[in-house]
């Protein structure tokens, strides 16, 4: 099993950046990728980027340019940095983890989230 940490979530203004972190605890040897999702209030949950172990990456359009994923493995951490923050970047983001990556990211643990609030 693995657990996944978030922190690095809180309310900014328009404008400003945040970094997320997700720490992993546990089977780490088994994560391939990585990744955070994010769920606004009444909307479905959407991918936002992700991170294999052989450095492929992907973002989703919304972020593209302005958010960037990276991963410490010796920490066994995963980070977003996000810049430019938009009043519609509010959500719960989640980091997620998989143990296989073939083309399609589909995780196998999520963490709890953590709450991102942007204010204009």
């Amino acid at each position: 099993q693995v657990q996944l940490v978030e922190s690095g979530g809180g309310l900014v203004q328009a404008g400003e950046s945040l970094r997320l972190s997700c720490a992993a605890s546990g089977s780490t040897f088994s994560i391939n990728a990585m990744g955070w999702s994010r769920q606004a209030p009444g909307k479905k949950r959407e991918l936002v980027a992700f991170i294999t172990s052989g450095g492929t990456v992907r973002y989703a359009d919304s972020v593209k340019g302005r958010c960037t994923i990276s991963r410490d493995n010796a920490k066994n951490t995963v980070y977003l940095q996000m810049n430019s923050l938009k009043a519609e970047d509010t959500a719960v983001y989640y980091c997620s983890a998989a143990r296989t990556y073939d083309n399609n990211y589909d995780p196998d643990y999520w963490g709890q989230g953590t709450q991102v609030t942007v204010y204009s």
